[in-house]
């Protein structure tokens, strides 16, 4: 995430203008598309959770579109007026969204369900900033995935079952691939890995692994002199022979890190959005898989 949107309130004032000088009339609590719940997300990996426990009874849209990065999103007027016509919107929480404050404050009064997905998460945070990648941890998508269950209850109360068994499976999809990977993880006696941007703090958390990265939470600005030589050092001195770096951000300064040490550039997913075509499960053992791949041919 290489910057915070700092231009997004003339936008938001605009769709502000817009909403307020339209007709009168509540927003509609019809579902759309023969009668599936309008939801709106914010993000890519919501609307996959969303998909996952709604099935076919919404119509998921998600605000950011594919492959744009989310901290660079700037919210139109269409979007609001998107909004003020769905029953449901969910967006991330921690900081990601920058301009949510000003959307949940025009679309209050609605007739929306509005749902902080970061609700019940235990916030960790990277050189004071709070850390807002909480769907790269399994453990989390199980908490998200569990505050849009209880929102599409909320909001179709008729479909609660329905909602209730797809949650459910996909809580034990989520929890299927914890339960792979954590003995393995465990096994490894080298649980260091490096990344472009420092994404992957939750996933970490879930299977005790410490990531070290080139750039912060947000890839805003290259690291200095001194931060590339430590780096260089520590790869160096803990064999490391992979430096992974995301899609959506720039390869240049893991390109230059991997240089200095000889190691690969490896892919590696932030699900900020859709990438290669994989789902949700797929993408995180993807990056599961090739994380355990490097620290075993990194092991001493």
């Amino acid at each position: 995430m290489r910057k915070k949107i700092i231009s997004g309130v003339l936008a938001i004032l605009m769709g502000i203008t817009l909403i307020g000088c339209g007709d009168n009339t509540k927003a509609t609590t019809k579902n759309t598309d023969d009668n599936k719940l309008s939801v709106i997300v914010s993000i890519y990996p919501l609307k996959e959770f969303t998909e996952k426990i709604a099935g076919d009874k919404a119509e998921v849209t998600c605000l950011v579109p594919d492959n744009m990065e989310p901290h660079d999103y700037e919210p139109k007027t269409k979007d609001f007026q998107t909004l003020t016509k769905s029953k449901v919107f969910i967006y991330n929480g921690l900081g990601m969204e920058s301009w949510v404050d000003k959307v949940n404050e025009t679309i209050k009064d609605k007739n929306l369900v509005i749902v902080d997905s970061s609700s019940g998460i235990e916030v960790r945070k990277e050189e004071d900033a709070v850390d807002p990648h909480i769907w790269l941890s399994l453990k989390n998508a199980e908490i998200q995935s569990q505050n849009i269950k209880d929102a599409l209850v909320k909001s179709d109360e008729k479909n609660k079952d329905y909602y209730e068994a797809n949650y459910n499976k996909f809580k034990e999809e989520l929890e299927s691939l914890y339960s792979e990977y954590k003995p393995k993880f465990d096994a490894v006696n080298q649980k260091n890995f490096i990344t472009g941007h420092a994404a992957f703090g939750y996933l970490c958390r879930d299977f005790g692994l410490t990531q070290k990265s080139v750039e912060n939470l947000f890839a805003e600005g290259e690291p200095t002199p001194k931060q590339l030589e430590s780096l260089v050092g520590f790869c160096k001195e803990n064999n490391i022979k992979t430096v992974f770096s995301e899609s959506l951000a720039s390869p240049k300064v893991s390109e230059t890190l991997a240089k200095e040490v000889q190691a690969n550039v490896v892919p590696i997913l932030t699900l900020e959005s859709k990438e290669d075509d994989k789902s949700y499960l797929e993408a995180m053992r993807y990056n599961l898989d090739e994380i355990y791949r490097c620290m075993l041919s990194e092991q001493k």
